[in-house]
């Protein structure tokens, strides 16, 4: 029963609450899942005040080779013969009051995803949510120079046309599914709308991208309506597009092939989401080659 694995250990009082998630997994890509979600926690100094407990729904045991197997099992410190950590994966929630928020951090399962649903679901539940909102990230065609594209999927079509006022650009996509499409077909069930928003980052960047963490941070607080300080974050955004930068000068074929993506992608941009002033330009006799 997801009763028996929620654990609620403080009662905030929230109107109208809506909810935000960030997995690790599947969907992290740079960690922007995760990093954009963990952000606004300590931006708004939210409060830990529930959590989900990992039995049952995490493989530990995975047959196959040492680099294989260490990707499954829990992580542990030892110093000087003696165990100092033992690290099973967490996953939590936190409030906020003022905004009326709550936001989750967690690891996806690798089993019993409904039931996992029903947790966050029966939370939701009991705290009057209506809306629930995922962040996620993917590796794309996009230059690290640009803004990450946001692809939107929801739960119910009429949730279109306000995601359309936020520049993000509705999923055609077919293949190996998340807990997140799980979630999103049954929210409608469940008495929730959902939507899954992910950007698309860099596919050549590997580890923690701050850029984008940034962005999509920036991003999310609009659609939220959420007022919070990120001056800090576009100082190390800006600082790491420098040196991602300057590593790219020193390889003639990666800038090469860097500086196609950045007119593909503009092109892209132009002909997509700016088609009224093209259109219009064009009216005008003004050349746009």
């Amino acid at each position: 029963m997801a009763s028996d694995k929620l654990r609620i250990y403080k009662r905030p009082r929230l109107s109208d609450a809506r909810m935000l998630l960030g997995f690790t997994g599947w969907m992290d890509g740079g960690e922007v899942s995760t990093g954009t979600v963990k952000c606004l926690i300590d931006r708004l100094q939210a409060q830990r005040f529930a959590e989900i407990e990992p039995e049952g729904f995490y493989i530990y045991s995975f047959p196959g080779s040492m680099e294989m197997t260490a990707l499954f099992r829990p992580h542990t410190e030892i110093r000087e013969g003696v165990i100092r950590t033992y690290e099973v994966p967490t996953n939590a929630f936190f409030y906020d009051e003022k905004n009326n928020l709550i936001m989750f951090v967690g690891k996806e399962p690798h089993l019993q995803w409904e039931e996992f649903a029903d947790c966050i679901f029966s939370l939701c539940s009991q705290f009057g949510v209506k809306v629930i909102h995922f962040i996620g990230s993917v590796a794309g065609l996009v230059p690290h120079t640009r803004e990450p594209r946001i692809l939107c999927s929801v739960s119910d079509e009429k949730l279109k046309e306000t995601f359309q006022h936020y520049g993000v650009k509705f999923t055609n996509y077919e293949g190996p599914a998340s807990i997140i499409t799980c979630m999103t077909t049954s929210a409608g069930e469940q008495g929730f709308n959902m939507a899954s928003l992910v950007a698309t980052i860099p596919a050549y960047v590997q580890g923690s991208n701050p850029k984008c963490i940034e962005a999509v941070t920036r991003r999310l607080a609009g659609i939220l309506g959420l007022h919070v300080e990120l001056d800090d974050l576009r100082d190390v955004s800006d600082e790491f597009e420098k040196k991602l930068s300057e590593v790219v000068q020193e390889q003639p074929e990666l800038e090469g092939n860097i500086r196609k993506l950045e007119e593909d992608y503009d092109n892209e941009i132009f002909d997509s989401e700016m088609g009224d002033l093209k259109t219009w330009l064009q009216q005008k006799g003004i050349r746009l080659d």
